[in-house]
């Protein structure tokens, strides 16, 4: 494990990363620096609420990419692997990424206490 520190509207924060994880990481906090920035740049907001507001925009667009997916095949279609393992494959990699994310704010958690 590393440390990484990522600045997220101004403001310093150290997580560690695992090795070889440490660009996916800053990737990782530059896409939230983005949310902060155009939430407003926490210019006299809490850290707290600063990255409460950048996690609200980065669910609406994980909501966003759910509500486009195409809807479950029909069990009939299903059966047929090629059908099935596009949505299987976009499913598991939304949840890896979800669970990044978790972890990602468990860090920032235990750093900011």
């Amino acid at each position: 494990m590393t440390n990484v520190t990522l600045t997220i509207g101004g403001r310093p924060y150290t997580v560690s990363a695992p090795d070889g994880e440490e660009p996916h990481i800053e990737m990782l906090g530059r896409m939230v620096a983005e949310r902060v920035t155009n939430s407003g740049g926490g210019a006299g907001q809490s850290e707290t609420r600063m990255l409460l507001f950048a996690a609200l925009m980065l669910a609406d667009e994980l909501h966003e990419l759910h509500r486009q997916m195409p809807p479950p095949q029909e069990a009939t279609q299903a059966s047929a692997p090629e059908a099935a393992s596009p949505s299987a494959e976009v499913l598991a990699r939304i949840e890896t990424l979800a669970a990044r994310v978790e972890k990602l704010a468990a860090h920032l958690e235990e750093a900011e206490g």
